[in-house]
């Protein structure tokens, strides 16, 4: 159990008792360190299988988690999520606590919404209904009843959807709250917060399930919230029998009520606890590494703080390519044949991603795709298991394992067989559509059952219904043959060979809506998230107009300053900008660029660093450029420095361009650095918001002396 370990993997391991916090930083392997850990604890007699509950976010994971014990001779330690351990729990105690049965589970908010809104004459859209159902489980993970939602939501600083108040959106969770209990329905919060109450109201609950469970291991742990972790707490009673495993760098859920509070805190709140950090990074080449260490370097926060260096293991491989594109259209088009070119090397099409902020981003990519014949699976669609065709499928193989005996041809081919009445056929149809997606869904059965054959010398027909069984249970689906298109939310998790990052540009990534320094972030982890995911190919691309012809106003991410090609030092290699080119002239390697407005080259180096060239028009509001300026000279003049140590055109140019409403804006513009972030700031955030430079400097205070200037 312990040979094929890290060094570090191996403290994990062996580290059976007491409180333990294991830092793991993206793919370095926590989950081979985790369920080693409980094999080890198993196999030296320390923990009893049965008595080990281990917890995940996902029940693709905690499938993954179970595979992996039953490879290492341990079988019966409970992998759940926490709504599964949760509800096994509150099904078994349901009856003696409450009496009857449970109450019938919805996981579908938005129609109870829709009657609670109505009732209170009001009528949001789909998308504010959406908003309206993540608000509501955002209310119960942080415990907080419907007459108390207006006091909780001011205090922790949320800007209820839909246009309400305050003080409407408690009236709609209050009216959904009421509308599911007329209808007789829980929803998944309502699981963990009835788990709660029986084991916080009765002792002899309390008691008897920790008499289950003597130890327990949580992964993901920057991503739990506070209702969970009050249920983590009631299972373990005053025991310190816990190993948690998370990165505060991760932390792309705070949305949702997540705080990695309680994995940076860990130490705190248990003194003694063993601390392990696992740094070694086996997924990524060396350049993916690179890449994904340089975005956390200008991080800031208490995840910053805690965040980790990653180290890579892997052979080196190609640099990450970064691309700009004229528009949407075309950088679709672009990355599709990208797609293609690493199809025709060998690549699995279930090797490639394709990752973008907002699902409303995927149907550009979903047309490029499908211009070039190139398969696809949309992730956070139809979940497998309940599309039509599958639920089909599984019925029939259910029937033939009852009815006939292994035919010893194979369990694949006689799988093939019992599909082959759904219309199952080897061969790939020509077209696309719903017969393709139908033709991959079969498809998926027919290698998932040639899989289970090579993996036991016994599989047989009804072993494999059982292995489908459990599949559907936890939602952990076969893999379907096509390239990904995912949320970087839903990419959580995963792993490709290859993996582009699409439509990265200010407004994008980071969320046009993310207004505080926090916020910000949040959405540099989650791009960090993003990066972290390719093993091998990584592309980065934006586009500088939305539409083809349209105006090119667009400003690639922010947190892609200092990373790309020809900028400050960073990740060396990869394609350049739109325009750019190396000259071969005399070996210098000089990049030229070209204007992204009209294409001219740019003759100067001012004009490259302005991205346009003296005769095309720019893209800020060029008042308040000269209102800039002309507050730069009057300051240099007081400090008695020359003008571009206050800021660069360049720095002005972006400020007038962002126009950045707070200190953690202005701080993420190059040239911004923390000295003079704690110099001008205020100045700077008092021009944006219209206030004169006379006023502004009126309320400028006295220079520092001329030695402490720089």
């Amino acid at each position: 159990v312990l040979a094929a370990l890290d060094p570090e993997q191996r403290a994990v391991a062996q580290a059976l008792t007491g409180p333990v916090c294991v830092l793991a930083g993206a793919g370095t392997g926590k989950t081979r360190a985790i369920t080693h850990r409980i094999a080890y604890g198993v196999h030296a007699g320390v923990f009893t299988p049965q008595t080990v509950l281990a917890v995940t976010f996902t029940a693709r994971a905690a499938g993954e988690m179970r595979g992996r014990l039953r490879e290492l001779g341990v079988g019966g330690v409970q992998a759940r999520t926490f709504h599964a351990a949760a509800l096994r729990q509150l099904r078994y105690f349901w009856p003696r606590v409450v009496g009857g049965e449970v109450p019938r589970i919805t996981d579908r908010k938005v129609p109870i919404l829709r009657e609670a809104a109505a009732r209170l004459r009001l009528a949001p859209g789909p998308t504010g209904l959406r908003d309206l159902a993540a608000e509501v489980e955002w209310a119960k993970v942080t415990r907080t009843a419907p007459e108390g939602y207006a006091a909780a939501a001011q205090r922790a600083g949320r800007t209820p959807p839909a246009d309400l108040d305050l003080a409407m959106m408690g009236r709609v969770f209050a009216g959904y709250e009421e509308a599911k209990r007329a209808q007789g329905f829980i929803d998944f919060e309502d699981i963990l917060l009835l788990t709660v109450a029986a084991l916080e109201d009765r002792r002899d609950v309390a008691e008897q399930v920790r008499g289950a469970y003597r130890h327990f291991v949580v992964d993901e742990y920057q991503d739990v919230n506070p209702l969970q972790q009050r249920l983590l707490e009631l299972w373990l009673g005053d025991r310190d029998a816990l190993c948690v495993v998370g990165d505060a760098s991760q932390t792309i859920y705070s949305f949702t009520g997540a705080s990695s509070s309680y994995l940076l805190d860990f130490a705190g709140r248990w003194p003694g606890a063993e601390v392990v950090r696992l740094v070694r990074d086996y997924r990524s080449t060396p350049q993916v590494v690179a890449l994904a260490n340089g975005l956390l370097e200008k991080a800031h926060g208490p995840s910053a703080a805690a965040r980790l260096e990653l180290i890579a293991q892997r052979p080196a491989g190609p640099a990450p390519e970064f691309v700009g594109y004229a528009d949407e259209p075309a950088e679709a088009a672009g990355v599709a044949d990208a797609v293609r070119s690493l199809l025709g090397t060998g690549i699995a099409a279930s090797e490639i991603a394709v990752l973008y902020r907002i699902n409303a981003q995927s149907e550009a990519y979903e047309d490029a795709l499908t211009a070039l014949g190139i398969p696809y699976v949309l992730r956070g669609g139809e979940r497998f298991f309940e599309r039509p065709e599958v639920k089909q499928a599984v019925l029939l193989l259910r029937g033939a394992a009852r009815a006939s005996e292994a035919s010893g041809a194979g369990l694949a081919v006689e799988v093939g067989d019992v599909l082959a009445a759904t219309g199952w056929d080897p061969v790939v149809p020509p077209t696309g559509g719903a017969a393709r997606e139908r033709w991959e869904s079969l498809a998926a059965l027919v290698r998932l059952a040639e899989d289970f054959a090579s993996a036991r010398t016994d599989a047989i027909l009804p072993g494999l219904v059982a292995e489908l069984d459990e599949r559907a249970t936890a939602q952990h689906a076969p893999t379907v043959e096509g390239v990904t298109l995912a949320s970087l939310h839903a990419a959580k998790g995963l792993e490709w060979d290859a993996v582009f990052l699409v439509g990265l540009v200010d407004g994008i990534v980071p969320i046009v809506h993310a207004q505080t320094p926090e916020a910000v972030e949040e959405e540099r982890r989650l791009l960090y998230v993003g990066v972290t995911r390719a093993r091998e190919h990584l592309g980065l691309s934006w586009s500088w107009a939305r539409n083809p012809g349209g105006s090119r106003n667009r400003v690639p991410s922010r947190f892609l300053d200092g990373l790309r090609p020809g900028e400050a030092a960073g990740v060396a290699g990869g394609r350049r900008t739109p325009g750019e080119r190396v000259a071969k002239g005399r070996g210098r390697g000089r990049i030229e660029q070209n204007c992204q407005t009209c294409g001219r080259l740019l003759a100067t180096s001012a004009q490259r660093k302005r991205g346009r060239c003296n005769d095309c028009p720019p893209d800020y509001d060029e008042a308040f450029y000269d209102v800039l300026k002309a507050w730069r000279l009057a300051r240099s003049r007081a400090d008695s420095v020359p003008a571009f140590v206050v800021f660069t055109d360049a720095t002005l140019e972006a400020i007038a361009v962002r126009r950045p409403s707070s200190r953690g804006e202005l701080s993420q513009i190059s040239g911004v650095g923390a000295a003079k972030l704690e110099r001008y700031s205020d100045a700077v955030l008092a021009l944006v918001g219209g206030a004169g430079v006379a006023d502004v400097l009126a309320t400028t205070p006295s220079p520092p002396d001329q030695d402490t200037a720089g």
